[in-house]
């Protein structure tokens, strides 16, 4: 028996893919489509990225336009829309009449401008984010958003799907994947600022991480039904607080910013929390629950300049 090296199948059904940007997401999109048969061609805005894609098969452009013109289906993922616009902007005549998916992170301003502007120079146009590390794309729990014309999407869902297997469509308004992407990584980074200042104020009185993670683990249990429970009051602007009112809650996060003082640790971000419990009570919330802060944060601060 001989062995054989795995070639993708480069069907003449297989829709055409250009990859641009190779960083670690935009070669992982890259080996995504590859592995799933479709012909992709790549560049990338400096050289000596993405050897390891042309030993599999993909085809490497010297030009932004060259590798537009190669495919039906376009697919940038860069720094921002700055970076993008930058690549872009020079190359929608090469653009128009082909699908352009953009995959790279910013807010949902910049992606309806970006919407916008291909609309202007004829070029279909879906705005993406993608939710999840290099290592999960091209599986099926791989999570991305895309919105823009529904219409656009199923034209090309089964290659988009090549991504991941929990590709969803938010809706027609291209800003949606951002609106959804920004508060998802809202919770995620937040979280994560918490989980890492829980383990330094543990750690101040000399109690390892390895000791507080099960206990922080069992934590998330509460979550789900907490998450389910808080959309429901904020949809609904009722927030019950009986068993525990803003005012008991403040004074929970006050003994924690007291502590972590005490033990020289930075509270920047538990000042931010207790200003957020401080405002939404003195708006008339203090018996409400923890919900009820939506108000406080909805509400500008007295004297924040606008952006």
């Amino acid at each position: 028996m001989t062995n054989q090296s795995h070639t993708p199948s480069t069907s003449p059904t297989k829709t055409t893919v250009t990859v641009l940007g190779l960083g670690a997401m935009g070669q992982a999109l890259a080996g995504a489509f590859l592995e799933a048969g479709h012909p992709t061609t790549l560049w990338n805005r400096t050289p000596g990225k993405g050897d390891d894609l042309v030993a599999r098969g993909a085809t490497r452009a010297a030009t932004a336009a060259e590798a537009v013109r190669a495919s039906d289906l376009v697919v940038v993922c860069l720094y921002d829309y700055d970076v993008s616009q930058a690549v872009l902007g020079p190359i929608a005549a090469d653009l128009s009449g082909r699908t352009l998916v953009n995959l790279t992170s910013d807010t949902p301003e910049r992606s309806r401008e970006a919407a916008a502007w291909a609309a202007g120079q004829g070029i279909d146009y879906l705005d993406g984010a993608i939710l999840v590390p290099v290592t999960v794309i091209g599986t099926a729990d791989a999570l991305l958003f895309h919105s823009g014309p529904k219409s656009v999407y199923e034209k090309h869902e089964g290659t988009l799907k090549a991504l991941g297997g929990n590709t969803v469509h938010l809706g027609e308004d291209h800003g949606l994947a951002a609106v959804y992407d920004n508060a998802l990584l809202d919770f995620f980074w937040t979280s994560m600022s918490g989980l890492v200042h829980a383990f330094a104020l543990a750690g101040a009185d000399g109690v390892k991480g390895a000791d507080l993670a099960p206990y922080l683990s069992a934590l998330l249990a509460i979550f789900p039904e907490s998450i389910a429970s808080t959309a429901v009051e904020v949809d609904s602007g009722e927030y019950p607080g009986e068993q525990a009112p803003l005012v008991t809650e403040a004074a929970n996060v006050d003994h924690i910013i007291h502590a972590s003082e005490h033990r020289g640790l930075d509270v920047e971000s538990l000042n931010g929390i207790k200003s957020v419990l401080d405002r939404a009570i003195a708006k008339g919330h203090g018996t409400d629950g923890w919900t009820a802060v939506i108000e406080a944060v909805r509400a500008p601060v007295p004297g924040a300049a606008a952006h």
